[in-house]
């Protein structure tokens, strides 16, 4: 008997959305349709060098070798059943959801288990019918190598994982972006400075401002535009952090200790 051994694997899971309803509706034309559906999954999977693990009920699990064949099978699988559906009435038409993960499993005998085909049943639970969601881990290895899109979609939270599975849905061919599970926790837009926009043009003083600076006394006036000077060059350099803080504070410090002595001179 062989001992269970761990590895690494590409995890494929997918079901049936509203099963229980379609059941209800007719079990025997239900199951007919299954099996048919299934049977498509299993050859396109296996044209992609997967391997159908198990399944039971409506659901299927299957595992490959290669991250990116895991998603070119599922964008398969998902455009082969849309056309198999567009035949069929509205209410009787079955959809599959799937999850992909990349993840370390426990493979005992021809099956599998462990967080890897956790995460990935839980990416399946959460896809929309007919659609596709993938975890980071597998976005990371695929994102330029596959003609389709992505769409973050949040942070998924697993039963018995204590970190929450950042989440990508795919998008196949002219469907219309998701919205985000999780609104309260989307990204804050990154700045633009240094990307596609260019950085804001530097403020010119007003009248009134050019007067007051005109009055002070000319080290003190040097001192304030080798700030200005300091100020724009850091915004032209712009690198997500603002470095000219430190010699602006030491200018404050020059210009209030020449404002608080220079005028005890003078009075004097």
């Amino acid at each position: 008997m062989v001992a269970p051994s761990r590895k690494l694997t590409t995890v494929f899971a997918a079901d049936v959305q509203g099963y229980s309803r379609l059941m209800e509706q007719d079990e025997e034309a239900t199951l007919a349709t299954l099996k048919q559906y299934r049977d498509a999954m299993g050859r396109l999977i296996e044209s992609h060098n997967g391997r159908v693990v198990n399944t039971w009920g409506d659901a299927l699990i299957a595992e490959f070798g290669s991250v990116v064949e895991a998603v070119r099978a599922a964008v398969d699988v998902q455009n082969e059943l849309a056309q198999r559906n567009a035949s069929r009435p509205q209410e009787a038409r079955m959809q599959f959801r799937i999850g992909i993960n990349l993840g370390d499993v426990i493979a005992d005998g021809d099956d599998i288990y462990g967080d890897g085909v956790n995460i990935a049943a839980r990416l399946q639970s959460e896809a929309a019918p007919g659609g596709i969601l993938i975890s980071s881990t597998v976005f990371e290895q695929v994102r330029n190598k596959v003609a389709v899109s992505f769409d973050f979609l949040g942070d998924l939270a697993v039963k018995n994982i204590e970190e929450r599975v950042p989440s990508y849905a795919v998008r196949i061919g002219d469907a219309p972006r998701p919205a985000r599970r999780d609104a309260a926790q989307a990204e804050p837009a990154p700045p633009s400075w240094g990307r596609d926009a260019p950085p804001p043009a530097p403020l010119e003083p007003s009248a009134p401002m050019r007067r007051g600076l005109l009055a002070l006394p000319p080290e003190i006036r040097g001192l304030v535009g080798g700030a200005a000077v300091l100020v724009v060059i850091n915004i032209f350099t712009w690198s997500g952090t603002f470095w000219a803080k430190w010699p602006l504070l030491a200018i404050a410090v020059l210009i209030a200790t020449r404002l608080l002595f220079g005028g005890r001179d003078r009075r004097r």
